[in-house]
């Protein structure tokens, strides 16, 4: 019997009968079959504005490709690569699942809800999506805080171009992924496909691009990506949890393109907005929250829009799941749950060393290990500063992360407080790895 993967390969072929080898390319190149189980064809599509658009436009077309071959109706069911893996681990055919999965995506311009804190990064947003590449727009770099929707007006660009031009090649990925994407494709020697990927997008929206800054090689490989795209008139999109000038180690000539376009920054969401928010999160679950209890909500999260969403389907959650009442208990609860559940609100030591070791591209093992190779000792010596930094923990208590004694950290955090004083590319690491770990 036939692999899910040569069915779907077949029936990509069998598809342009009725489509152009562009169009499938674009749309279904890195998809991937899961599993064919009961007449059902289970695969993933590798950006998530493609799901929409494919379950719109193309999932009939697969099934009568799919029914050509078989000479029997088979259902396609189309998955992010998030929700694939959550289907791979979870359930092998369960359908209702699979139902669940592909529900319509929440990214669009409809359901943000705007306020004076992000009017103009809202306004930006709309313009690229319905006019690309305009001189004034491009690049769009929307800097701003941890959750507070930089990533929605993204991906609603991303899906509002999709189904207006069916054919752009849009891509979409995250600051660290473009990094290790590069360093797969040296290491395969694929450099050429990992340029053609981006270098020939009619749009690329890159999230979190501050996590390219320094990195040398991909910094230099992405100032050549932004300049081929920029030159063949093709948008750029960029989102940041800081302004170009604010990420301390990104090149100057990379800041300088960042900021030739337009700059658009979002602030965490006044009264009336947290209170629009809350409420167009509830009517979209079908819930209804009592106006003191919305206000309560309001005056207790405060940081961003992620906190407020979150805390309603926690509500939600409770009354279907647990059926409980919506008052101010099971409120009080779901709000406490949010910090809980949320430890970027509190820095740890875990998430200082992971983001030093994302830094340098090294296993949190080595920083937490007892190397003194020099690629391992001024990581860890910088995670040690940093956490006493930014978490105040005690010098034992730090020391006991590392599997040090506190003399040993003591001595790391004033040899970086030394450096910074004199090596001025040290202060800037420290300082864009503080930011990055306070964004998380």
């Amino acid at each position: 019997m036939q692999s899910a993967s040569d069915i779907l390969a077949i029936a990509l072929k069998l598809m342009e009968e009725d489509l152009t080898t562009v169009t499938i390319m674009t749309w279904f190149e890195h998809s991937r079959a899961l599993g064919f189980i009961d007449n059902t064809l289970v695969i993933t599509v590798d950006e998530d504005f493609k799901k929409p658009i494919v379950m719109e436009r193309y999932v009939e077309i697969l099934e009568k490709a799919l029914e050509n071959m078989f000479s029997a109706h088979i259902k396609v069911f189309v998955l992010t690569e998030d929700e694939g893996r959550a289907y791979v681990i979870n359930s092998s055919h369960n359908e209702e699942m699979l139902i669940k999965m592909t529900a319509p995506e929440e990214y669009t311009f409809d359901n943000f809800v705007i306020g004076a804190s992000n009017k103009f990064a809202h306004a930006a947003a709309v313009a690229v999506a319905k006019q690309q590449a305009n001189n004034s727009y491009n690049p769009l770099f929307i800097y701003g805080g941890s959750g507070l929707g930089k990533t929605h007006l993204m991906k609603a660009i991303a899906n509002h171009v999709a189904k207006e031009n069916p054919h752009f090649k849009i891509v979409y990925i995250k600051g660290d992924q473009f990094t290790n994407e590069m360093i797969e494709a040296i290491q395969s020697g694929k450099r050429d496909e990992f340029r053609s990927r981006y270098r020939y997008a009619d749009i690329l929206l890159v999230d979190d691009i501050q996590f390219i800054a320094g990195k040398e090689q991909t910094q230099i490989e992405f100032f050549h990506t932004f300049n081929t795209l920029h030159e063949s008139n093709k948008q750029i999109v960029l989102t940041s949890d800081r302004s170009p000038k604010e990420i301390y180690t990104l090149e100057d000539r990379l800041k300088s393109r960042f900021e030739s376009g337009i700059l658009a920054d979002i602030s965490p969401p006044d009264y009336e907005t947290r209170m629009a928010i809350i409420g167009a999160k509830a009517q979209s679950l079908d819930i209804e929250i009592p106006p003191e209890l919305t206000q309560y909500i309001s005056n207790s999260l405060t940081a961003n829009v992620r906190q407020l969403e979150g805390v309603v389907k926690k509500i939600n959650a409770c009354k279907t799941l647990m059926h409980l009442e919506i008052n101010f208990d099971t409120v009080k609860a779901a709000i406490q749950d949010i910090f809980y559940d949320n430890p970027g609100l509190n820095p740890s030591v875990s998430m200082v060393i992971e983001e030093v070791a994302r830094y340098y591209g090294i296993a949190p093992d080595l920083i937490r290990g007892t190397s003194r190779n020099k690629d391992a000792v001024m990581p860890r010596q910088l995670a040690m500063y940093i956490s006493r930094d930014i978490t105040g923990r005690s010098f034992p208590d730090i020391g006991k992360e590392f599997g040090k004694d506190y003399s040993t950290v003591m001595h790391s955090v004033k040899k970086i407080e030394g450096l910074i004083k004199t090596d001025p590319m040290i202060k800037d690491i420290a300082r864009d790895l503080s930011a990055n770990i306070r964004g998380n």
